[in-house]
């Protein structure tokens, strides 16, 4: 690691504050990019210690992105440097420290666009069934396992999301939850009776067991009471779907995969199931299309006399 001067130290903590504080980006998100810029201007200054931001060029981010590519890194991670160099010589430009923005010129290869594993209807079934055994005894976590499960599945919406709920986030009249997903936007989620008593016996008989002053208005909480952190959640996804025999190993993300996978092939429209998931992008969804065509692939191929 290069050590920066102390200008482009200052530069490094006024681009952060900008990716925080002005562009919704999420946490991971600005580490990454707030790590690539860093790594960008230790480039510029090992090329020579004595340039100035304004020497930052075509050339130096193609160089730069083949030092990395020397390295061995994954094609998906050479995307993202690209991206994030692109959106840092952007704020240069913008901040009038580049008068001519280089990221547009810059292309990068696709990352390789992988097919995401997915439950089967009936191990989704298992999955649900064997969380519902375990809350059967009205154990509080047993019964918060139970929820995060089922409502993961019915809703499709993210970990960080679920994680995230407050309690006045659910109407159960209408079986809807409101979500502030990606950027603060917000969406309404429906979810079905299934997920409907989950979340019943959860606040009836699980809740109150866990909850204290530092509860707050959580919806799902840890066992000390604070809200649920997505590591456990995670870790409670794992152990469900590795019950069920044959099952991918799947988290949080794959239950969100089978449930936009199940819609689809349940005929539900492209563009709602975009809206269900929070998608800024119609080409993210499209995604989930192709994992439907994968699955009717294989069973065409199995089930076709002349496959």
């Amino acid at each position: 690691m290069v050590d920066l001067p102390g200008d482009l130290c200052d530069l490094l903590d006024q681009y952060e504050r900008y990716l925080r504080l002005g562009r919704n980006r999420s946490a991971h998100t600005v580490r990454a990019y707030l790590g690539d810029a860093r790594s960008l201007l230790e480039h510029l200054c090992t090329r020579a210690p004595d340039s100035a931001i304004s020497e930052i060029d075509l050339s130096l981010l193609r160089s730069w992105l083949a030092a990395h590519s020397a390295a061995g890194a994954a094609r998906s991670t050479m995307a993202r440097r690209a991206s994030a160099a692109r959106a840092f010589t952007a704020w240069l430009t913008h901040t009038g420290r580049l008068t001519d923005d280089p990221g547009p010129r810059l292309g990068s290869s696709r990352a390789h666009r992988i097919l995401p594993a997915v439950l089967g209807r009936d191990q989704a079934d298992s999955a649900m069934t064997a969380a519902e055994s375990g809350a059967a005894q009205r154990d509080p976590m047993a019964l918060r396992d139970r929820l995060i499960v089922e409502m993961l599945y019915a809703t499709g919406i993210r970990v960080s999301e679920l994680c995230g709920l407050d309690i006045d986030d659910v109407d159960r009249s209408r079986r809807v939850v409101r979500v502030l997903g990606k950027g603060n936007k917000e969406r309404s989620v429906p979810f079905g009776l299934p997920a409907d008593t989950a979340l019943e016996n959860w606040v009836t008989y699980g809740r109150a067991h866990l909850a204290t002053p530092e509860s707050g208005p959580a919806l799902l909480l840890g066992r000390r009471g604070r809200r649920l952190d997505q590591r456990q959640a995670r870790t409670v996804v794992h152990e469900v779907v590795s019950a069920v025999p044959g099952a991918p190993d799947l988290g949080p993300h794959g239950l969100r995969h089978t449930a936009a996978t199940h819609l689809l092939e349940g005929g539900a429209d492209l563009r709602v199931v975009q809206e269900l998931l929070g998608h800024a992008s119609m080409a993210t969804t499209q995604l989930y299309t192709h994992v439907s065509i994968e699955r009717l692939r294989r069973i065409h191929d199995q089930a076709h006399p002349r496959a």
